[in-house]
């Protein structure tokens, strides 16, 4: 009552007082000193409320950490101190699938066998400007084709392996010859028998004919050449005209006695016999007559020999043997200008490429630029996969075997293997070349220059078979391989019932083995022992 008299006393006067001053009692007469200890410790409590606050809480965790840790065990702790649960059997299920031994390993998705081209420029005179035809990445060489314009000429493509190392002329030899008409033969053009190696005028004149096949003129041949022609055919037309000049003048030269003058010989004959005759036949005889009759006889026989032997045509056939051996020498002369008037072929017009068509895959050259370095890069015109192995691994493989890699979009993809190369010195990796089966440009566009992993199958099953892990065979006491069927609950341990089945092993990889059962039953999903 008399707190709540100081209550409304303090509300009728307007004085403010808190709640705690409210509510803290306030000391009677005739507590004494007990009243006014309570007072002190209730002070005291109000000014130091936080304190003891904290230390209730304190107290009270204490408390809780007790009882957990008397009455709460960790897992570890359970364990150790769990009793061991029952043996039981280690098992595995059978499985019934296609089974396979494969090598594995990563490949590069590229164009097949990339070769950096390089024009030779020696032959030309001044700067080997690019003039035109400049590839565009992703072009397609093959046979005839301009790889590249320097200087106004073209660089034709021709299939071969040897590089062009020197200029085609008459008369050189080699294998370069060879190649040159080997290649020409592949196009149609008949540059003579490749198994000659001389370049001869036929190998000459079918340069022409490649360039005018190309849509260029042939290359210009050695200086001076063509006046030495020109002067050769004149010289040819000279000996000619000689020719048929004295040809003519022998004709019209007289040879040896006309008709009439070998008549009047034959006559004058006749008649001095007759004379002679008549001398010998007179009677009497008159010795002078006859004698003069004789010489006179002897007198024209000799000269019926000697008529026309004063016309001869000897210095007219000397002319023409002259005008024929002077023709003989032009036409000599010219079959040589001929033959050094006959187009070469330049080392740097003509670039050999193995396995036509190529691809274009990078083009260093630029139109109006002197051609210093590498012109481009190009690579087969197909994609090829090409890997490395370790010897063990790659021994297995041979070409022609079977693979197969991820598309991007997941979906396996054929290849075959084409070359299995040993490692060269001390490497003891084998490379690995394949050809995936035909891709779609998409595809294509999507593989080239990334890695797969490609699956080389070594040895396979011909179907679906039953398989069991290597560590699920045990021998029988004759020999006989077998495996252990568990048919009831392999927990049970020892007191698990099994069988045992005979089986026959088959292909074997690193994960299974291929079985099939000969004595006893065996089936997909059965529970074969592998440890206890």
């Amino acid at each position: 009552m008399a707190r709540f008299r100081r209550a409304r006393t303090a509300e009728a006067t307007g004085e403010t007082r808190s709640l705690d001053e409210i509510l803290t009692p306030a000391p009677d007469e005739g507590d004494g000193p007990r009243r006014a200890s309570g007072a002190g410790v209730a002070a005291v409590f109000r000014r130091n409320r936080t304190l003891w606050i904290v230390a209730v809480a304190a107290v009270l965790s204490l408390v809780a950490g007790l009882l957990l840790g008397r009455f709460l065990v960790s897992p570890a702790d359970a364990a150790s101190t769990a009793e061991p649960p029952a043996p039981g059997l280690v098992t595995v299920p059978v499985e019934f699938g296609r089974l396979s031994n494969d090598v594995t390993i990563r490949g590069e998705v590229a164009y097949a066998d990339p070769v950096e081209v390089r024009i030779d420029t020696s032959s030309i005179s001044g700067a080997a400007v690019v003039t035109g035809q400049v590839p565009e990445e992703g072009a397609e060489l093959k046979a005839l084709s301009i790889a590249l314009e320097v200087a106004g000429r073209p660089v034709i493509v021709l299939p071969g392996e040897l590089p062009a190392y020197r200029t085609l002329q008459i008369g050189v030899s080699g294998p370069d010859v060879v190649q040159f008409k080997t290649a020409l033969r592949t196009i149609g053009i008949d540059a003579g028998d490749p198994a000659d190696p001389v370049f001869g005028v036929e190998a000459a004149n079918a340069v022409a004919t490649l360039y005018t096949d190309a849509g260029y003129s042939a290359p210009a041949s050695e200086e001076g050449s063509e006046e030495s022609l020109r002067a050769a055919q004149e010289a040819v037309r000279s000996a000619e005209q000689g020719l048929i000049t004295a040809q003519n003048d022998l004709a019209a030269t007289p040879v040896g006695a006309t008709a009439v003058e070998i008549l009047e010989a034959d006559n004058a004959v006749a008649g001095a016999r007759r004379e002679l005759a008549a001398a010998q036949e007179a009677d009497p005889q008159d010795p002078l007559q006859i004698g003069t009759a004789a010489d006179a006889l002897k007198l024209a026989e000799l000269r019926r020999q000697q008529v026309g032997s004063d016309r001869t045509d000897a210095p007219q056939r000397a002319a023409v043997d002259a005008a024929t051996a002077q023709l003989i020498a032009a036409q000599e002369e010219l079959a040589r200008a001929d033959v050094a008037a006959l187009p070469a072929l330049p080392a740097g017009e003509v670039l050999y490429l193995t396995e036509l068509p190529r691809r274009v895959d990078a083009v260093a050259a630029q139109r109006g630029s002197v051609l210093d370095g590498p012109a481009m890069t190009v690579s087969g015109a197909t994609v090829g996969l090409s890997g490395s192995a370790a010897e063990g691994d790659a021994r297995l493989l041979k070409v022609e075997d079977t693979a197969s890699f991820e598309l991007p979009d997941g979906t396996p993809h054929p290849a075959t293997i084409t070359a299995v190369t040993p490692g060269e010195g001390d490497s003891q990796r084998w490379t690995i070349e394949l050809t995936p089966d035909p891709l779609s440009p998409e595809q294509i566009r999507e593989l080239q220059g990334s890695n797969v992993r490609v699956s080389i199958a070594v040895g396979a099953t011909d179907g679906d078979v039953l398989s069991v892990p290597y560590a699920a065979l045990t021998a029988g006491p004759g020999g006989e391989t077998r495996v252990e069927v568990t048919e009831g609950d392999p927990r049970a341990g020892e007191e698990t019932t099994t069988r045992l089945v005979v089986v026959r092993s088959g292909l074997a990889t690193p994960g299974a083995v291929e079985v099939t059962p000969l004595e006893g039953e065996l089936e997909q999903g059965d529970l074969v022992v592998v440890g206890r």
